[in-house]
């Protein structure tokens, strides 16, 4: 069976290739807004399910992994910020803090049309950070594109005192040990 990863995240894209599995990727055109009272969990395991789910349609009989992650801390949710400003603002706002990121998974059998969905937290500990680190660390390593505006993957960890979770690779955006238990549980043979 075909393996797809519904995503055009390079990030996403360079962890999977650490299975060694021929995969193709495809783009999830969904709308990614938040429902009015959604818990941050929900929110990207229903969006990690939904884009495997808009991936399905081109490819009948595949295996679609579907990813999302939803950074926040207590009621306040940290997005992609898109913009160096945003970037520096969600920066400012988590100095200091502990963020919690939740990353989903779901990979879809689109043969039997079974879901496996998993989210996956970690918590991590922004170190007091000023301004001049803040708009340094931004312009060097230009993290618009990632919820939370910090790669732990890159210069990024120089941001943190800590984090704790069950999978690092889960805070890069796909949790490759909950992945390897669903695709397992496929029939898939790893390693």
């Amino acid at each position: 069976m075909k393996l797809v990863l519904a995503s055009t995240s390079s990030y996403r894209r360079m962890l999977l290739e650490r299975f060694q599995l021929s995969f193709e990727t495809a783009s999830p055109q969904i709308d990614e807004t938040p429902l009015s009272d959604e818990a941050p969990p929900a929110t990207a395991n229903r969006l990690a399910i939904e884009k495997a789910r808009a991936v399905a349609v081109k490819f009948p009989e595949a295996l679609i992994i579907g990813s999302d992650q939803v950074a926040h801390m207590g009621n306040e949710i940290f997005g992609k910020p898109g913009t160096s400003e945003r970037a520096i603002a969600q920066l400012r706002r988590m100095s200091g803090q502990t963020v919690i990121f939740h990353t989903a998974l779901a990979v879809l059998n689109t043969r039997s049309g079974v879901v496996q969905s998993e989210s996956v937290p970690t918590r991590v500990k922004f170190r007091d950070l000023s301004d001049e680190e803040i708009a340094r660390y931004v312009n060097k390593e230009q993290p618009l594109d990632c919820a939370g505006s910090a790669k732990s993957e890159g210069l990024g960890i120089t941001l943190l005192d800590s984090l704790s979770g069950d999978d690092p690779t889960a805070l890069i955006g796909l949790p490759l040990i909950a992945l390897s238990r669903m695709l397992r549980a496929e029939g898939l043979q790893l390693p």
